[in-house]
């Protein structure tokens, strides 16, 4: 691209970028933790999170020494918690492979655990200022309508032309400012839905504009509808009035946080069958499934449930064990009520948790 479109756009930048935290404070570290809080989610809401962050490991060596629990409480509610539990294990990396320090280098940066070509990119120009190009969906969309690319979006040949145009146009001093640029004027001007065209800095220089085509940019296939699951939990209470909790194994979904044990109905299975099954496999007990106590409904990335949570009375656990077992969870754990804020739960069951404090606080 053109020095005049460089120029209008770092111009637009300088004169009225975003105060935000990471950026009074730039070091390495808060850039990682920003980029890394920031996919998939919106900067109004990664500002709280990030602020408590720092505030309790201020150092990526406290992040180190901390435990995968505690940094899964505070990410509690952020979601997609595999960003989490990799930038708690790439801290400890960082610390035992180097010295504690944030590397700099692109190829080093995606040795570590959750930085891809795209973080790696952000680190090493806004944290390093080196010339690295960076390409997230903001800026996937500033380029198609730059130039009116009608290629789809989700082909890998169509996003290895934009890196490499990423690549082309990036000015090799001042590579920080151009992509947090480029990446603010998708989020404030070129947005996917309603863009503000008649704001733009750099309008001159788009085609899909010139030829009214903006709307239409970029081109991607129409996703299939995500699938349904009707999924059971247990509520599972011991004669002392404890509640038996589980804890997600580290590789799978929602990897680390805790939850009311159960799983996802199989064909022909009644819920409470599921729920008796799904028990016996995960922790070797048996319970008595009692009233259904609440209906949660919840949407992931690629699919969505239905939370059935069922009232459950604990009996024994299967010989020939005298107490739960992890067959399938990471832990279990007895507690009261009044402790489950202590675990990170996913949202289904913080809706679960809510409930039941509701119900406790109207006995009162």
């Amino acid at each position: 691209m053109s020095p005049a479109f460089i120029e209008a756009l770092l111009r637009w930048y300088r004169g009225g970028r975003a105060d935000l935290p990471w950026r009074r404070e730039p070091s390495p570290y808060h850039v990682w933790l920003s980029e890394v809080m920031l996919q998939q989610t919106q900067v109004e809401t990664v500002i709280p999170y990030y602020l408590r962050f720092i505030d309790a490991y201020p150092t990526i060596a406290d992040l180190a020494r901390a435990s995968l629990d505690d940094v899964l409480k505070l990410w509690e509610g952020l979601g997609y918690y595999s960003r989490a539990r990799n930038l708690h294990r790439a801290a400890g990396v960082i610390v035992a492979d180097y010295g504690g320090i944030l590397p700099g280098d692109v190829s080093e940066l995606r040795k570590l655990p959750g930085i891809g070509r795209y973080t790696a990119g952000a680190i090493a120009s806004i944290a390093f200022g080196r010339p690295a190009p960076v390409l997230d969906g903001n800026v996937t969309r500033v380029f198609t309508r730059l130039l009116d690319l009608d290629d789809d979006i989700t082909v890998n040949a169509t996003q290895e032309k934009l890196w490499t145009i990423a690549a082309d146009w990036l000015p090799q001093s001042g590579a920080g400012d151009y992509n947090q640029a480029l990446m603010e004027l998708g989020q404030k001007v070129c947005r996917p839905g309603n863009p503000r065209c008649e704001a733009c800095p750099v309008r001159p220089h788009c085609r899909a504009f010139a030829l009214g085509s903006v709307a239409e940019r970029p081109v991607r296939t129409k996703r299939a509808p995500r699938p349904h699951y009707d999924v059971a939990a247990g509520i599972i209470r011991d004669g002392q009035g404890r509640l038996l909790i589980a804890q997600r194994p580290l590789d799978g979904l929602l990897g680390g946080l805790w939850e009311f044990p159960g799983g996802k109905a199989e064909g022909g299975e009644s819920l409470e069958q599921c729920l008796r099954r799904e028990l016996r496999e995960e922790l070797a007990i048996e319970v008595e499934v009692g009233e259904l106590f609440m209906v949660v409904e919840h949407g992931f990335t690629h699919f969505k449930i239905t939370l059935h949570a069922f009232e459950c009375r604990y009996l024994r656990a299967l010989p020939p064990y005298a107490e739960p077992q992890a067959l399938q969870a990471l832990g279990w754990a007895w507690t009261g009520e009044e402790q489950l804020g202590g675990y990170s739960f996913g949202k289904a069951d913080r809706q679960v948790i809510a409930e039941l404090r509701r119900r406790r606080e109207t006995l009162l």
